[in-house]
Parts: C-alpha cells; structure tokens; sequence
C-alpha cells in the first residue's frame, strides 16, 4: 500500500476536563504505520455520546481504515501488528 493510500480516520476524546489515552496512543500508532490520519475530536460529553450511539459502539477512541470500523486501540493495535 502506498503511502498516498494510506489513510485512516480516528474519532476520540478530547474535552477540556480529559484527554482520553488511548485515543492519544491510537494516534500514534496510525502515524508511526505511516497512516494520513484525519483526527476527529470529540470536545464534549455530548458529541461522545452522540458518536457511541450512532456508531453503535462502546468506546472511543474508533478507527476508520478504508471505510472499515477497525475498532479501539487494542483492536488497531491488532490490526496493525498483522501487517
């Protein structure tokens, strides 16, 4: 995969009262892989819930690679070690 390709949306938390770690070590990961990432932070209690509830998931941080939900950092973690 070339690195033009390499492309990936995190969705985590960021609000004035906590940085969530493993958005933080999500982001990492995804730069050290040598991923484009398009960092979308979550700044209120109320933009987490509503992307929980949409998404249908239970966490953030998610990760989006190629249009598939990857999942949370031990989940990209995972995926990340199988390449």
């Amino acid at each position: 995969m070339s690195k033009e390709s390499k492309r990936a949306v995190l969705h985590r938390m960021v609000t004035p009262e906590h940085t969530c770690p493993f958005g933080v070590k999500s982001l990492e990961l995804l730069k050290q892989a040598g991923y484009q990432v398009e960092d979308h932070q979550l700044t209120t209690r109320n933009e987490v819930d509503t992307f929980m509830r949409d998404e249908g998931v239970q966490t953030t941080p998610q990760t989006y690679i190629n249009g598939q939900r990857i999942g949370g950092h031990d989940e990209l973690f995972a995926f990340l070690s199988d390449k």
